[in-house]
This record gives structure tokens, sequence and C-alpha cells, in this order.
């Protein structure tokens, strides 16, 4: 009996090590490609968007309960005909959006970049249905936020280029009152800032807080590179004069040199919890043996007010890779399926497209995700038959087996690793063939060709670093490697691969020939490697 006992106390002892909530968190909370975010808190609700350029379902809208996990819930924009990206080159479309709450209503508000600028949609619940755009035709700039006063009047915030300038890179933020019930702008604007200093470049990312009785303009300067920076200025009215703070730039990691591993910190938002607690939600670029393969990525850090200056991860004022969480109830989700078998009736959210097709192209049926071949090329600025999700790891494993038969030489279906139209590695089969393809800032070249002609094969990317191995095989356990290692660089920061980021996925394209063919995935497996 006494054995037992002492051995049902050491179960309980082992289930109550399993299910202790953890004192820290690793950033970043949101990895791989999530840019520009921005946050705000419903009750014990939190709500997360970033940038998505091209990619579509656009603006991407994530949920937390906790500020650490957080699960995709859906897009901002997820219908055709709301936006157009045709001809755009990747690094345009859809930039940093600002997601709002007031009085029963999510608002969206963001800049669709050499595709009609500023507009915002509006939700009563962030998973959808999103509005149709609310397009503001004279909202000068990019990245647009809106803030309610205690009056109720809602006001847009924004930045201006198109003024003479008096130093390189000058930028001004400015504040104009939204009417919500005209859709547009009206009254008096007013330039608020210029930047903390008389030098200040490219200030951008303005967002206004109403803080005990006093206004706060936060913003970014430097550009989105290694001056990334985040800058307060602090007013007694809306409409300012905003008094730059004394300690500007209240956070960055341009102090730390370019040879820090984690470059770029900027685009700030604040969030308060229900418990009080003040938090930030951040941009960055981690680093790895001196390339940003993973690009801007979204990281939380703790805030505290010293007569009214945020102080950002106060004794250290740094990014931190590990702190202690917020004092918020630990709420891991449930993790998606790392190995997709295309069993359900639509794909899951992870899954995106590159730019918005005129008409579908896939389909789900029994277990199979069937791709019909578009004319369209990975090349093009236009949307190709590509589907997509975002790359989270510095290693990582992407896999597919596909069933693939085709009587016709230009016709190719197979797995793709994609920065850009001038840059991407394509692992396709042809009608005879296996063909490894690189393009690398515009010069595309076969890496590899070697003969296959069986209608079933696997096709694997693996990734460690800087280093990509492909592989190719009947079967998951009976693989070859295909061409030498390659390098992950040519998905990495470049002054061509700008702003965006790195996805991994399924391709198929008849090369500018109508076909019937089509392309069948029983299955697509992404996972991280140690």
């Amino acid at each position: 009996m006494t054995k037992h006992i002492t051995l049902f106390f050491f179960f309980l002892f082992l289930m109550a090590i399993s299910y202790a909530q953890p004192s820290d968190f690793e950033n970043p909370v949101l990895p791989g490609f999530n840019p520009d975010p921005s946050i705000c808190r419903v009750g014990e609700d939190y709500y997360m968007v970033t940038s998505s350029f091209v990619t579509y379902p656009g603006i991407l809208v994530y949920h937390s309960k906790d500020l650490v996990n957080w699960s995709l819930i859906g897009y901002g924009i997820n219908r055709p005909g709301l936006v157009n990206f045709d001809g755009l080159k990747d690094e345009n479309g859809i930039w940093a959006a600002t997601i709002r709450y007031h009085e029963g209503l999510f608002y969206l508000i963001t800049n669709c970049h050499k595709c009609g600028e500023n507009f915002y949609v509006t939700a009563s619940n962030p998973q959808g249905p999103w509005s149709d755009p609310v397009w503001l035709k004279d909202a000068k700039g990019i990245d647009p936020s809106l803030f309610w006063d205690d009056d109720g009047k809602c006001y847009y915030t924004g930045n201006d280029w198109d003024f003479k300038k008096s130093w390189p890179g000058q930028v001004a933020i400015w504040v104009q009152e939204l009417d919500l019930k005209q859709q547009k702008l009206i009254g008096e604007r007013k330039i608020l800032s210029y930047g903390y200093a008389n030098n200040a470049a490219y200030a951008e990312g303005p967002h206004i807080y109403k803080i005990n009785n006093k206004y706060l303009l936060l913003a970014s300067e430097g550009g989105t590179d290694q001056y990334h920076a985040i800058t307060a200025h602090h007013s007694n009215s809306i409409w300012g004069p905003y008094i730059a703070d004394k300690i500007n730039p209240v956070f960055s990691h341009r102090q730390l040199g370019a040879r820090y591993p984690l470059q770029a910190v900027g685009h700030a938002d604040l969030v308060q919890t229900q418990k009080g607690e003040w938090w930030a939600v951040v941009l960055g670029k981690r680093s790895v043996n001196g390339a940003d393969p993973l690009t801007r990525e979204t990281f939380l850090c703790k805030v505290e007010f010293e007569d009214g200056t945020p102080i950002f991860n106060p004794g250290f004022g740094k990014v931190l890779l590990n702190q202690k969480r917020p004092d918020l109830p630990w709420s891991p989700i449930q993790q998606g399926k790392f190995k997709d078998k295309f069993e359900d009736s639509t794909l899951a959210l992870k899954w995106q497209l590159i730019r918005v097709p005129e008409n579908r192209f896939y389909q789900l049926h029994k277990g199979l995700l069937i791709v019909d071949l578009k004319p369209q090329v990975a090349d093009s600025l236009l949307n190709s038959s590509m589907i997509v999700q975002r790359i989270q790891h510095f290693r990582f494993s992407a896999t597919t087996k596909m069933i693939y038969k085709t009587s016709k030489q230009g016709e190719q279906a197979g797995l793709i690793i994609y920065r850009g139209s001038e840059n991407y590695y394509a692992l396709l089969k042809d009608k005879s063939d296996i063909v490894l393809i690189r393009k690398h800032n515009g010069k595309k070249e076969e890496v590899a060709r070697l003969p296959y002609t069986a209608a079933e094969i696997v096709f694997n990317a693996s990734v460690n670093n800087s280093d990509v191995i492909f592989s190719y095989g009947e079967a998951a356990h009976s693989m070859k490697q295909i061409g030498s290692n390659q390098s992950i660089a040519i998905i990495s920061e470049s002054s061509i691969n700008r702003f965006n980021g790195p996805v991994v996925g399924m391709y198929a394209t008849s090369n500018g020939a109508e076909t019937k063919t089509k392309a069948f995935f029983e299955w697509f497996e992404y996972k991280a490697t140690e």
C-alpha cells in the first residue's frame, strides 16, 4: 500500500512538472517573415498584425492570451478584387498596418504601396470577415495609424516626404482628424515632428498614445536597416507642440555596432496589459554567418515609464532573446500540423499565394492538393501557381510528395524557396528530368539536371544556417542529393531583397503555354531541424 501511495505522489509530481508555467520566454515571438508589428488589447485578448507585401491573403492577424504564444487567426485582405498586386515588385504591396479597437469595431489601417496607397478596413471579429477597403485618397505617406481621444474623435497619423527638405532624408510626421462617418480626413493637417534631431532621417511608423493625460508620439527613424531606432516625443495637446524626449532614441541597436547579431530594431507599438504592465512589439533582424536569411521578425520587450519616458527593457536597453515573461496566464497554443496531408476542405491559414489570382488555380480533393499549371512563372510579376508558407527557422527541412506526369517538355512542377521574382530556388520535375534552378539577382541558371520518368517523386530542401541541400527520391527514405550544396544568401537581405521575407512551398508552371496539366501534391512537411 505504501509503495502504491509513493508511486501515486511521484506521478503527481511528474504531472506538476509537465504543466509548470515557464518563468521566461524566448524571442522572437513571431519568427521569420513578420515585420512591422502592431498590437492592441481587448479585455484579456491580444491581437497583432504584420506586413504582407504581395503575399495573399494579406495583412496577417494573430491572437494571443499571454503576449508570447501567438496563433494566426485570419487576414485583413482575403477576397479577390480588394487590392491588385499585378506588376508590383515583391518589396511593394501591403506595408505596415496598424490594428486598433474602438467601441465594438476592430480597425486595420495600412498602406498598399504603389497599389492605391492608404486605406482602412473594419470588422467586429478580428478573424473576419473584414469590410471592403475605405481608401483615403488625400492621405500622404506610409505607416498610417489611428488614435481616439477622450472626446471620441479619431485622428490619423502618417508621414510625408513631399516638401522642400532642409537635410537629406527629412520626413514629416503629421496628424489630421478622420471622420469615420464621412470616411475622410477633415479639418487642419498639422506637422508634429521631423524627427528628434536636425539630421533625423526617414521618420515613419508613428503611433500616438495618451498616458497619464499626456500625449506620447512614438516613431521610428534612421531607415529599416542598421540605423533603425525608436524615438519618443511628448505634448500636452494632440496638436503639439511635441518635445523630443531627452534620451532619444529611446530604443535602438545601432549603438551596438554592425557585427551585433540582432540589427535594425525599430517600428514599435505599445500595449498595456490588464494587470498594468507595459510591453512593446518591435521588429529586428537576426544574423547568421553575416547574413539575414529570415529578414525582419517580431520581438517582445518590457517597457516601464520614468517621468513619461518609455524605458525599453530597463537595465539592458536592448532586445533580449530570453527574458522574464509577462505577468499573464501562460496560454500555449496547439501547434499546427508540421505535415500537411491536405485532408481538409480548405487550405490551412499558413498557406499564402504570391499576388492575387484572377481565378482559383487549385483544389483539395480526397487528400490531394491539385494544382493547375498556369502559364505564369515565378519570374513574372503576376500571380503564378505558387502556394507557400513563411520560413521561420535558420535550420529547417521542407519536403513534399508529388504525383506528376506530362508529355510536354516545358511543363514543370515541384518545390520552391522564394524571396522574390529575382531570387529563388526551384526543384522541379518536367517531362523526363529533374532540374534544380537558381535565380540570383536576376540571373537564372540550371544548377543540375538528372533523368527521371516515374510519376511519383519526393522533393526536399534542407537548410542549415548558410547552406541548402536539395534532394529527391521515389520515397522519403531513399533520397539522393541533386547538385552541390547551395547558399541561402540568395534569399537573404540585399540591395535587391528588401522589406519582404522568404517563403517555401509548391510551384507549377507551363512556362507561357496554355495547358490542362495538373500537379498532385500528397503532402508537404515543414519542420525545424537541429
